[in-house]
């Protein structure tokens, strides 16, 4: 066997493995819990009524519940994930299904039944997300056929994604693109002449998404069919924005995360109703539900001739639901031949409305965030793959330990851009973030290539309100010598450290104090506070509370509060990161995870400020240089310095 193929065999085992730790991770969660418990975790909503009842693809009934209580909790309901109604009387019975549209307050479930169950009618009715065996299923599929492919285009895909086969470039030319400057120019051509790969390396502000949606645009020039792919429903939605913004004719496959007009015109749900046909099949649909309605009039304690009669309505009906499935195959296969773009999640490729098509080329955007077998899902479809992303940022989510420690969190991004790296181009020109604040991590990350664009060069808090002082992009407060220890709290493994907490809302109170946003003309500021631990972050936002101006902005949504994973893709006018760890041990935990920190600091564009104990950090290397760094600009602050300062 191949190194490639025993390489591909151990991500398969690796996928079981988190598969079962996924599954004992939501039995614990779900299952053994109590329906507040499970309501308060957002798995689930109770009570509910069936507010809608209609008949779907292939004849299955797909209900529309309504909670009726507890309407602003939130909740982690999503389309695409697998759900089941259940009733609370007696014993508990369960209806199986999809969820395939959701509302604030409304959820759609497709079933799998052509009737509801006579249990609906008694007692009180919840749903509850189940365990999504449905991606796990799609990707082991993938991976199947990526270990089994011989002497077919996949597996020449295979080989040569994994540094077994040179890729292939063609000699074709192409004028620059205006919008695009240097760097981005040349990601788009090697774009245009990759025969089988090509990688888009972005670093952060550099304008990945804009390259990635001109290169979709320029292939669309000499191609017929594309899919644009990515492992989160928002990055599916903004690229699908921005193409159907450019005129391209694109489908979304599955539901969008938030609703917009652009969105949901482009699902193929409101393009099957837009269609010609479409009439047609309303019309069946309607007739077959006034026969199903008669037949349902009969009860089945009458005599003969009305049984009879039931059984012709009933057959009349089902006739009618098979005319209208393929009506709707017809309309789904006329508008998906004549698409320019289909755009879904990397698990959305396999929906049963595409799995059948093939693409000229595959976009994977935030392919550096994505598990290796569920980006095989849709090259496994295609001709030529483009993948984009940042593997110097958040890698992909791992829930087994043992899966992240055997190798499951290297995504295929890093293994393509590690073996083939004359396949990729890196992006060059930042237009987020002053110089001060990109250097340190151009430095550790990107080899020193990242350059500032002029127009965010020397931008700073002074430059958009003279109010605040000049030339303090960046501030490190080291509280070493304060006594600032960190707080252990065993029952949530969470560390926390509310003195440095305290010092770090106070810097910033201090540092808007003379601040008022008069000027309508100018956008407001936005900030950001991160901090790697959940515990800190709860300290952090009840002492926000209890100071007036910071509370405010919050109210406003103007100042924001979270871990460094929810600011991933964001970025913010100023940004304050409480390091938490101070102990004499030196430990930092997952402060260690120095993806997890570029990430952090690449979010300010005029201001980052990060507040840590010098003498736990410099433990680690990476830490060591980022103190030289500060020191370098000026920007080392003690803690004793700023008190006296700011009292």
């Amino acid at each position: 066997m191949s190194e490639i193929l025993f390489e591909l065999k151990r991500v398969q085992e690796l996928l079981k493995i988190e598969q079962e730790e996924d599954r004992q991770q939501y039995k614990i969660k779900s299952l053994k819990s109590t329906i507040a418990e499970r309501k308060a975790m957002g798995f689930c909503w109770y009570p509910v009524t069936i507010s809608k009842e209609e008949i779907g693809f292939g004849n299955k009934v797909v209900i529309e519940l309504e909670r009726t209580k507890d309407r602003d909790q939130l909740h982690l309901f999503q389309v695409g994930k697998t759900a089941a109604l259940f009733s609370n009387s007696g014993e508990r019975q369960s209806l199986n299904g999809v969820v395939v549209g959701l509302k604030r307050n409304k959820v759609q479930l497709a079933t799998n039944k052509e009737d509801l169950p006579d249990w609906i009618d008694d007692g009180r009715l919840g749903i509850d997300l189940t365990f999504d065996e449905m991606s796990y299923r799609e990707m082991e599929i993938a991976m199947k056929k990526v270990i089994e492919a011989y002497k077919t285009r996949l597996a020449e895909l295979r080989d040569i994604l994994l540094g077994d086969m040179p890729a292939h470039f063609a000699e074709a030319s192409m004028d620059a693109i205006p919008s695009l400057n240097q760097s981005q120019n040349e990601a788009v051509r090697k774009i245009v002449q990759a025969k089988d790969v090509a990688i888009i390396h972005g670093p952060p502000g550099t304008g990945k998404t804009t390259t990635l949606v001109q290169a979709i645009l320029t292939t669309l020039h000499t191609q017929k069919r594309l899919l644009v792919t990515a492992p989160s429903n928002t990055a599916v939605d903004l690229l699908t924005e921005k193409l159907a913004n450019e005129g391209v004719n694109v489908i979304r496959i599955g539901n969008p995360s938030r609703v917009s007009d652009v969105l949901l015109e482009h699902t193929l749900d409101a393009q099957v109703m837009a269609h010609r046909s479409y009439k047609n099949l309303k019309e069946l649909r309607k007739t077959a539900e006034e026969y199903k309605r008669m037949a349902f009039q009969f009860k089945r304690k009458f005599g003969h001739e009305e049984r009879a009669q039931r059984q012709l309505y009933k057959l009349e009906s089902k006739r009618l639901l098979d005319e209208a499935d393929r009506v709707e195959e017809y309309i789904t296969e006329d508008l998906l031949n004549n698409v320019q773009v289909i755009t879904c999640t990397l698990v959305g490729a396999a929906n049963k409305a595409i799995r059948h098509l093939e693409y000229d080329t595959v976009f994977i955007d935030e392919a550096a965030q994505a598990l290796e077998p569920a980006c095989w899902i849709p090259i496994s479809r295609a001709k030529r793959v483009v993948l984009a992303g940042d593997h110097c940022q958040l890698p992909p989510t791992v829930k087994s330990y043992e899966a992240e420690q055997k190798g499951l969190g290297k995504t295929l991004f890093e293994k393509c851009i590690e073996r083939q790296p004359e396949v990729s181009v890196m992006l060059k020109t930042q237009y987020r973030m002053h110089h001060h604040i990109m250097e340190f991590s151009n430095q550790q990350f990107y080899k020193g290539e990242l350059m500032a664009h002029e127009s965010v060069h020397s931008s700073d808090l002074h430059e958009y309100n003279p109010h605040f002082a000049a030339g303090l992009a960046v501030e490190f407060i080291d509280t070493a010598g304060c006594g600032y220890n960190e707080v252990d709290t065993p029952e949530s493994s969470s560390s926390a450290n509310p003195d440095e907490a305290n010092l770090l809302l106070n810097h910033l109170a201090h540092l808007l104090k003379d601040y008022s946003h008069a000027d309508e003309e100018v956008e407001h500021l936005r900030i950001g506070v991160i901090a790697p631990y959940r515990a800190q972050i709860n300290y952090l936002e009840d002492r926000i509370e209890h100071m007036p101006q910071l509370h405010e902005l919050r109210q406003l949504r103007h100042l924001s509060v979270g871990t460094v994973d929810s600011f991933q893709g964001q970025e913010r006018d100023i940004i304050y990161i409480s390091m938490t760890r101070s102990n004499e041990q030196g430990e930092i935990g997952f402060l260690a995870d120095m993806r997890r920190m570029n990430v952090a600091m690449t979010r300010a564009k005029k201001k980052m400020v990060i507040v840590g104990d010098s003498a736990t950090l410099s433990q680690h290397p990476f830490y060591a240089s980022f103190l030289n760094y500060v020191e370098s600009i000026n920007a080392y602050r003690s803690a004793w310095e700023l008190q006296e300062l700011m009292a």
